[in-house]
């Protein structure tokens, strides 16, 4: 009952939050925050589950109970862990309290909603990592999407209607499509299968069980219901072209929020797409894997052009989760121990930069009023906490050793250029490797811009160092980039025992 733990904690800290006075919800959020954190650390240091949990694994504090029966489908409330999803859940924790003592600074109305919508946002994410029926899984799926909505919608920049707008109308859209693939693949089972429960559709797939829906037979069915759901997740994730939702989003959402949205929120796809597409239909991954090499490398280098072309530093950021993402697809499409598990891993690392990244930008504008590059200069003289922590997160984007980052692309680049079941898979890996070098040339040019040289932004307010409860979660995100990095095992040998059944089937390797 331990997931379920989380959740209620997370549910109640948003209603006491929610109606707590404005003067002291910013201290209630975090003392709720902090409970499920250390539930999920401790879960973590305690988990002794081993396998998949789609695939006959070992399921880590599971929950399983009847809840609906619809026609001649049951509908579990099933709740369940593997060394896939448990490291995602301690992510969303760890974030959550880092992101609310970020807001300390910025958000100064309506505090009491923000941070119960931050809480509740916690606690749906949680549902997506742990739920392990389609159901119960996709309503957690788009309870995400409220608190979102409106994070960006009511405590956003001067577009902020229109960011959140396009964000809830894509991914809503993509839920839809996707939601039909998975269900034409329920009744393509046909009696094979009597519940919508993720282990059970997902072992029928692979047993080949698979029929005929009309005059769809079963080949046709499992790759348009493969690409289906391809196209809705990767809105989610995003990848090029369905990215354009993302900077507008990010720019125009606060600081906390677009913390959680690329450090949390983008993994719901890639977390989605390994758990759907690639764990339930590796033959149709098969089939389509240049299509889907080829989307990778794109998003890789044309996130990391259009992040060059940027003069904002939300936008250059936001751009760079377009193209780590694509490091993301392309271990997967490798199907191998360090491809699919370093994809895996590269969630939780890009997760833990991009929110260091985020938060860091978020410091600098409470301070200096603007984001653009060309406005200051200097600011490591009157900064310089943040500025070193702005250089810390810069270099472990570009993956320097023994930070969490170059582990990630480490892993994926050995297990992608050791792929059997992606042709050229070299080059494919090539040129997904020179992606680190555009991303070295923007952080570096953007850290030139704003952090060195001569001070010359002119205000009529003084500019000085960070307050203490700003720069504390900036320390910690470091220090974990740093540990994640060290001693990579820490969390990757729980995530290789989960990837082995999925790779096992097209041949495995390293």
């Amino acid at each position: 009952m331990l997931i379920e733990a989380l959740i209620a904690l997370c549910l109640l800290g948003a209603a006491v939050v929610f109606v707590a006075p404005n003067r002291f919800a910013h201290k209630l959020a975090v003392g709720f925050s902090l409970p499920p954190l250390a539930i999920s650390l401790y879960m973590y240091l305690a988990f002794d589950g081993s396998g998949n949990a789609l695939l006959g694994g070992d399921i880590a504090y599971e929950t399983f109970a009847q809840w609906l029966q619809l026609g001649s489908y049951t509908v579990n409330y099933h709740m369940g862990l593997d060394g896939i999803s448990l490291p995602l859940v301690v992510l969303s924790t760890i974030l959550t309290t880092l992101a609310i003592l970020s807001a300390w600074t910025p958000i100064d109305e309506r505090q009491s909603q923000f941070y119960g919508l931050m809480l509740f946002l916690e606690a749906s994410l949680i549902g997506v990592f742990g739920a392990l029926d389609f159901l119960l899984w996709f309503v957690f799926w788009e309870a995400v999407l409220i608190p979102m909505y409106f994070l960006i919608g009511v405590w956003g920049g001067p577009r902020r209607k229109y960011a959140a707008i396009k964000f809830f109308v894509y991914t809503n859209i993509a839920s839809l499509v996707m939601f039909i693939g998975y269900f034409a693949l329920v009744f393509g089972l046909g009696d094979s299968v009597s519940s919508t429960g993720l282990p059970e559709i997902a072992q029928a797939l692979r047993a080949g069980q698979l029929g005929s829906l009309g005059i769809i037979g079963p080949d046709m069915l499992a790759l348009a219901a493969f690409v289906a759901m391809f196209l809705g997740f990767a809105v989610k994730v995003p990848v090029v072209p369905f990215h354009t939702w993302l900077p507008d989003a990010h720019v125009e959402a606060p600081t906390p929020a677009s913390v959680m949205l690329a450090g949390v929120l983008l993994k719901m796809g890639t977390y989605a797409l390994l758990r759907f597409n690639f764990t339930m239909l590796p033959g149709q991954a098969e089939i389509l894997a240049i299509p889907i090499a080829v989307i990778a490398v794109i998003s890789i280098i044309y996130g990391a052009m259009l992040a060059l072309a940027q003069s904002d530093l939300k936008r250059i950021v936001a751009y760079s989760s377009v193209s780590s993402m694509g490091y993301v697809i392309l271990g997967l499409i490798a199907y191998t121990v360090y491809g699919v598990g370093g994809a895996t891993f590269q969630m939780v690392a890009h997760g833990l930069i991009s929110g260091l990244l985020f938060m860091t930008v978020g410091v600098i504008y409470n301070t200096t009023h603007t984001r653009m590059v060309g406005d200051m200069a200097g600011m490591a003289e009157k900064m310089p906490v943040t500025a070193g922590v702005f250089v810390a997160g810069a270099f472990a984007y570009m993956g320097l050793p023994l930070m969490a980052g170059f582990a990630a692309e480490l892993f994926i680049f050995l297990g992608a250029f050791e792929s059997t079941v992606l042709p050229y898979a070299p080059l494919f890996t090539a040129v997904a490797m020179f992606g680190i070098v555009i991303v070295a040339g923007y952080l570096l040019w953007a850290m030139q811009r704003s952090l060195f040289g001569p001070f010359r932004l002119e205000t009529d307010y003084e500019i000085g160092p960070a307050a203490l409860h700003d720069v504390v979660p900036l320390v910690t995100l470091v220090l974990l980039i740093i540990l994640l990095g060290s001693a990579p095992m820490v969390f990757f040998e729980s995530i290789q025992d989960a990837t082995l059944d999925i790779v096992a089937t097209l041949g495995g390797g390293i």
